[in-house]
């Protein structure tokens, strides 16, 4: 029996990752060693991913119009949902259902730039920018931009405090970038 189970995790995970990689190329850009989940929801056509990024299990891209930017290195968890536009309802005498038209304002991008570890259930709404090394703890709703090397929580998401400051950072941004020029 426990032959016959590890057979089937097996053989799912192989069946995943084939389908994971018939499924990048519908991405507007797929990096190397990134892994997703293929049968979560996605967006495909306004998201872009870049390398070494791993996206959870149970991920939720929406993009109408607006564009999805996944820099490098990347850790999603589970659950994390991306949304970039919102509903018009400014339309005076119409159900909002009905509304076909979008204001520019209801659609805006959302950028997570290189390095980002991103928790558990969290939201990130239309229009944000997660700044270079931050981390969103898990549960949080980012309805600001977040400043490089921030820890923010949540809801609405609030800088807590940084990964580091002063000499700590500078060093940590010259180690990374000797890494780089090294590759």
């Amino acid at each position: 029996m426990i032959l016959f189970a590890r057979l089937f995790f097996l053989l799912r995970r192989a069946y995943r990752r084939l389908i994971m990689h018939l499924f990048k190329r519908l991405f507007d850009n797929f990096g190397s060693n990134s892994i997703f989940h293929p049968f979560d929801y996605y967006s495909f056509k306004n998201t872009s991913i870049g390398k070494d990024v791993y996206i959870g299990p149970g991920a939720v891209m929406l993009s109408s119009d607006a564009k999805i930017t996944i820099g490098n290195k990347v850790i999603m968890g589970p659950s994390v949902t991306l949304i970039t536009g919102d509903h018009n309802t400014s339309e005076i005498g119409e159900y909002m259902f009905d509304i076909k038209n979008k204001l520019p304002e209801n659609d805006l991008p959302i950028v997570i730039k290189d390095d980002v570890w991103i928790g558990s259930g969290v939201t990130i709404l239309k229009g944000i920018t997660i700044g270079t090394g931050s981390i969103i703890a898990a549960g949080a709703i980012v309805t600001r931009d977040t400043p490089p090397f921030s820890i923010s929580a949540g809801v609405p998401a609030k800088v807590l405090k940084y990964r580091w400051e002063g000499d700590e950072l500078k060093k940590h941004i010259d180690l990374i970038a000797k890494k780089k020029s090294k590759s």
